[in-house]
Order: structure tokens, then C-alpha cells, then sequence
């Protein structure tokens, strides 16, 4: 996608703060954290939200969700962290492009709101 600044930031026209990258998956620090740890984690390939994950690339989010814990464990998130993904404006959802957020580095709230 042409103007998706996640696609940007995977092709490298946009600096960031990368904390883990592979063939598939780029994880870096959130310009706007949330938390003392804030990290995003997003596929490689264009997937626009939750919404559009299916049989076909099921296996990246798979993915993903292997090397989140191994993210948490480098960034010394002992104690826990909190992994959310918004979808659509409703929840949230800013840059339409699949990303799971990784917050931690202190006690977080119970509430979700």
C-alpha cells in the first residue's frame, strides 16, 4: 500500500526504532509510548486490521505470536506486559495496517477503557 506509513517504515523511507526485525516481522519502539516499554509489532506484508486476517496469511499473525514473548523477554518485561491490537476507528485503529502493541515496564491498569 502506497500510503500506508507502516509499509513506509517496512521499506525503510520512514526512520524507526527498530527493537527486532525478520523476514516477515518488524517490531519497533512507539513514537508516542503509552508505557515505559511500548513497542509495535507488525507483519511485513500489508494486512489492513484483524479483520483481514485469513487462512492465506494466518500464519504470519502465527508467527508474530512467537516472537512477541521472545521481544518481552529482551526487553526485561518479567513481571508482564499487555499485547492489544485495535481494529477500526471505533477501537481506535489510526494506521490501517495490522499491529500488536506490547506495553509494559510498570503496573498497568485493569481497565481497559
Amino acid at each position: 500500500m502506497e500510503n500506508c506509513l507502516f509499509c513506509k517504515i517496512v521499506k525503510g523511507d520512514i526512520p524507526s526504532t527498530k527493537v527486532y526485525e525478520d523476514e516477515k516481522v518488524l517490531a519497533f519502539r512507539d513514537i508516542a509510548p503509552m508505557a515505559p516499554t511500548h513497542i509495535l509489532v507488525i507483519p511485513k506484508e500489508h494486512i489492513g486490521s484483524v479483520n483481514e486476517v485469513n487462512a492465506e496469511n494466518a500464519a504470519i499473525v502465527a508467527h508474530i505470536f512467537t516472537v512477541i514473548p521472545q521481544i518481552a523477554a529482551a526487553e526485561k518485561l518479567e513481571g508482564g506486559y499487555r499485547v492489544v491490537s485495535n481494529c477500526g476507528p471505533d477501537a481506535g485503529q489510526t494506521v490501517h495496517h495490522l499491529h500488536f502493541h506490547i506495553l509494559g515496564g510498570k503496573q498497568l491498569s485493569a481497565e481497559m477503557a
